[in-house]
């Protein structure tokens, strides 16, 4: 009875201490990790959230950006990190969940993480670089089947969403090319634009400033509907490659055991950040699509995350795609 009550005392006394930290939560700056170079489309997103985000918390929102080995090295920097709400992890499909299918890893995507939101998805564009030998989609398979492995595709690294597409896409079309990989989305898209590369399966947040303003092609969008920022790119299925939709999706994470006050702090401010109409427009200029409120949860995160899981790594296995 006297160890029990000796518990009971602990458990009650912690109790309140854990409630006032969350309460006076933040109290210093917080860090976002984020695993891809600066420039690119992760980093473009998270600075954007980012700003308003930090009206909300009261604190500044320190951005670390590192997108070396598909971005799992930034990642386990955040799931190896103390769970006190100081040290987030943003990412997308690929960090967390192709990675988990690819990397030896010392952290688990899933069970080393606490969901804080979704935040945004877009679909990918096939991007070539502007003197490319093809004017649409259709003179693009053509030129690949008659020239196999002669093209060269850029892209984030092993296991990245633009590797994965790309290779899904080789397996629709019966087509082959090399792949170049690069330091984050940014980087690839500079390969591109210097014509170091000739494709690119791209986010449209990365590759839309570039089309716009006719510096690349884009001959499709991986989606059944057009952009709302670029109703003149045509999709998959006008285009001529029926059926062939992906999306990346990016989200927030803190380290497991994060307490869930905290938790719940973070979410308002992400949730309230994705209300700001600015924040909306900046969004929807990179062809960023927002989850709906009831789907900004924590619990519509890890739903996602774990059903992308199942779905992805038996795909990913299968096609042998590992490491380099």
């Amino acid at each position: 009875m006297r160890r029990l009550g000796l518990l009971l005392l602990l458990v009650t006394s912690f109790a309140p201490c854990s409630i006032a930290w969350a309460q006076s939560y933040p109290s210093r700056p917080i860090t976002i990790v984020v695993p891809a170079a600066a420039g690119g489309p992760t980093d473009t997103i998270t600075r954007i959230l980012a700003q308003r985000m930090r009206v909300a918390v009261g604190e500044t929102l320190v951005i670390e950006n590192n997108g070396a080995a598909g971005g799992s090295i930034e990642v386990g920097r955040a799931a190896h990190a103390a769970p006190d709400g100081y040290t987030l992890s943003i990412g997308h499909v690929g960090t967390h969940v192709f990675n988990g299918a690819i990397y030896a890893l010392s952290y688990d995507v899933l069970k080393d993480f606490t969901p804080i939101a979704l935040i945004a998805s877009n679909p990918q564009l096939i991007d070539a670089r502007e003197d490319f030998p093809a004017s649409n989609l259709k003179e693009l398979l053509a030129w690949l089947k008659a020239h196999p492995d002669k093209a060269l595709q850029g892209t984030a690294g092993a296991g990245s969403p633009a590797h994965i597409t790309g290779s899904y896409f080789q397996r629709a079309t019966g087509t082959a090319f090399e792949f170049v990989p690069y330091r984050g989305g940014g980087p690839a898209m500079q390969a591109l634009l210097a014509s170091q590369v000739d494709l690119l399966f791209d986010q449209a947040a990365n590759s839309l400033p570039q089309a716009k303003a006719g510096r690349i092609k884009a001959f499709a969008v991986t989606a059944k509907t057009h952009l709302t920022a670029a109703p003149e790119i045509p999709t998959v299925d006008e285009a001529g490659l029926p059926g062939f939709y992906t999306a990346i999706w990016h989200g927030l994470w803190a380290p497991k055991g994060t307490p869930a006050g905290i938790i719940a702090k973070l979410n308002a401010a992400a949730r309230e950040a994705l209300a700001d109409s600015t924040v909306q427009h900046r969004l929807a200029e990179l062809g960023q699509e927002l989850p709906p409120p009831d789907q900004q949860t924590p619990e519509a995160l890890g739903v996602l995350q774990k059903a992308e899981i199942d779905k992805w790594w038996p795909i990913i296995k299968s096609a042998g795609i590992k490491a380099e």
